[in-house]
């Protein structure tokens, strides 16, 4: 079995958009397993850990810009438990997928991941964009189901059956995922 990436996505929220209270009642139960699969992706050499968090339109923010926002926004309490470790990867992105203007495609080449673990929000947005993307790669997609926060609860259960059905991603839980393998 190939390489995997955990790849968080958009979590370093500053939390200032519409809907922003039906996410926020999500990403709080998401953010205590997701910290935790986080960690122990960090400890292990053979999984690659890949933020990759919208620039909210500043194409000059550097990832210190884009943390610092998130800690300052309204739900410090949702960042702080998933600011990435130094020494990961870290993409700024613009559009709903993580491969779109990113150069994930690229990163996850060079590092020869052949599995992606989709984590962080919006279940029915960048998630579900970023795993058809990782599909049509020929990525084989893990979206642990606790690890994943949404704004409407049933467009969240349809991107997953349709990332289930439409894309092979196989649904799981944190739990099922610290082996990571």
């Amino acid at each position: 079995m190939g390489t995997t990436a955990l790849i968080v996505i958009d979590m370093l929220s500053p939390y200032a958009h519409e809907d922003v209270e039906l996410l926020e009642k999500s990403a709080e139960r998401v953010v205590p397993p997701l910290a935790r699969l986080v960690r122990r992706a960090h400890e292990r050499d053979d999984v690659e850990l890949i933020y990759v968090n919208d620039n909210y339109g500043d194409f000059t923010a550097t990832r210190e810009d884009i943390e610092d926002r998130a800690r300052k926004g309204r739900r410090p309490d949702l960042v702080e438990p998933l600011l990435p470790p130094p020494d990961c990867a870290f993409l700024p992105k613009v559009r709903h997928s993580a491969f779109f203007g990113t150069p994930l495609e690229y990163l996850l080449a060079q590092r020869r991941v052949e599995n992606v673990l989709l984590t962080g929000q919006v279940t029915e947005q960048c998630v579900l964009y970023t795993a058809l993307d990782a599909y049509v790669r020929h990525y084989t997609v893990r979206v642990p189901r606790d690890c994943v926060a949404h704004i409407h609860p049933d467009l969240a259960e349809a991107a997953l059956t349709m990332m289930e059905r439409n894309m092979r991603a196989e649904i799981t839980t944190s739990s099922e995922c610290l082996d990571l393998t």
